[in-house]
């Protein structure tokens, strides 16, 4: 099945820089769930991957969560504790329910987190801007809050919550860039995958290059309390702000959690000085 499904498009100005698929028509082991892709730069390069044949299940830029309650709604194979990567009948889906505002440059919707069975993990309101912050720059927020139930906690875990070693904290706000090459990514103090990742810098920096050779960078902002990046780059290109990297996070019952991850999406390669220019400048 196809990642095709119901969509909008976020524009600046005249151009249009995110489509954003509301209702995939997926398989349910890939984690089905709104994303974005493909999104572009000002000048047209392409920044994301979807269903990308080393991992199906990753779709573009999204919210994903591998243990939700025991629930896998990121897609693939569950990590099991003493086990390892196992292929379970767990996976659950991340609902689009309603919108609640459109325009060019902004999108708001209603979500549900729901299990296997369809009953509800989490609901979330969910917002999406675009807009330019320079000549050959443009910048992504997200703000999301989710909300547990009444009656009971939501714990949001990781495989590295469930016992895989090497740093595999990721679930969260997760971008799978596209690459040809390993691309190079860095913070205001460090540069490299292993240097980077678990880290808790106000900012990442991922550079590389698109279909075409377009030269891109991609600035990352928004880590929360507790929050951690999780980054690769020489296995696959992806940054996510990890919600459980090295312990469970609790959305307590009748709680929310609330977050709000910024994207930068630049044309050409920017150094540490120019990415933090624009950081400060925005």
């Amino acid at each position: 099945m196809t990642g095709v499904g119901e969509s909008v498009r976020l524009t600046v100005g005249a151009t249009e820089v995110a489509e954003y698929v509301l209702d995939p028509a997926l398989d349910p082991r890939h984690g089905p769930r709104p994303y974005l892709h493909p999104v572009r730069t000002l000048g047209g390069t392409v920044v994301t991957d979807a269903l990308p044949d080393d991992h199906v299940w990753h779709l573009g830029a999204s919210l994903a969560v591998q243990d939700v309650n025991g629930s896998n709604l990121w897609g693939g194979r569950t990590y099991v504790r003493d086990v390892g990567y196992t292929w379970r009948d767990d996976h659950g889906v991340i609902a689009h329910t309603g919108e609640v505002e459109h325009s060019p440059g902004r999108y708001a919707h209603d979500l549900q987190w729901r299990d296997r069975a369809g009953a509800v993990l989490l609901t979330e309101r969910r917002w999406l801007t675009a807009s330019v912050v320079a000549p050959h720059a443009w910048r992504l927020d997200v703000e999301s809050v989710l909300v547990a139930p009444d009656d009971r906690a939501v714990r949001l875990g990781s495989p590295a919550t469930n016992g895989r070693p090497g740093g595999a904290g990721y679930g969260g706000f997760f971008w799978r860039a596209v690459a040809d090459g390993e691309p190079a990514v860095f913070t205001a103090d460090a540069a490299g995958e292993q240097a980077v990742n678990g880290s808790a810098a106000p900012w990442l920096a991922l550079t590389g290059s698109g279909p075409g050779d377009g030269a891109y960078t991609l600035v990352f902002a928004g880590l929360g309390h507790g929050d951690r990046w999780f980054v690769r780059t020489a296995m696959y290109p992806g940054v996510c702000v990890a919600f459980a990297f090295d312990r469970p996070a609790v959305v307590p019952a009748g709680g929310s959690r609330h977050g709000r991850y910024q994207v930068w999406v630049t044309d050409g390669t920017l150094d540490r000085d120019g990415v933090a220019a624009l950081v400060r400048s925005h």
